[in-house]
């Protein structure tokens, strides 16, 4: 897969690849810039009650209903359940959720928020609207459609791209 790829991309116009790999480097900076460290601040706190994305991705998920059973928190959060398991166990060291077996089989864990935990998930849901609102500030109302578009498209394409990883490669081709 990867050397196709690649292959690929050598094959592309000096235009098409310079635009391949400016995307490239947009991404990476969104996920490492600079300016992230102090987003996550932001959004997260600092200290030692900060959140990692993964914890916030998680919190995010146990605010939209009153519980979750830990399978399908995974499922949900498309990780291990032992990666689910430890932002859990973060989670409700700073108070922000709690576990309980199911009454009908304890066997089932059940997750939820707290209510400290929809607060805190409040108070970072204000702060990334912020920046979204910024954000939408500097394109005109079609140009942020479109770039919302694009945007789905390409975490559509990527998620296709981990699918195929994930098959078992036919060893005769």
């Amino acid at each position: 897969m990867t050397s196709t790829s690649s292959n690929k991309l050598d094959h592309l116009s000096p235009e098409q690849r310079d635009t391949a790999l400016r995307v490239g480097r947009a991404w990476r900076e969104l996920r490492r810039g600079a300016s992230m460290g102090k987003l996550i601040e932001y959004f997260f706190g600092v200290g030692e009650d900060a959140l990692e994305f993964g914890q916030m991705d998680t919190l995010d998920l146990l605010v939209q209903q009153t519980g979750w059973r830990m399978g399908d928190l995974a499922d949900a959060l498309r990780v291990d359940p032992s990666t689910a398991t430890r932002a859990i166990q973060r989670l409700e060291k700073f108070g922000l959720a709690t576990r309980c077996s199911s009454t009908d089989d304890k066997r089932v864990v059940f997750v939820s928020a707290t209510e400290s935990g929809r607060k805190r998930h409040a108070d970072a849901a204000v702060r990334r609207q912020e920046l979204l609102i910024h954000i939408m500030s500097t394109f005109d109302q079609d140009e942020f459609g479109e770039l919302s578009a694009y945007l789905d498209r390409f975490v559509g394409s990527l998620d296709q791209f981990v699918a195929q990883l994930n098959q078992p490669s036919d060893s005769s081709e």
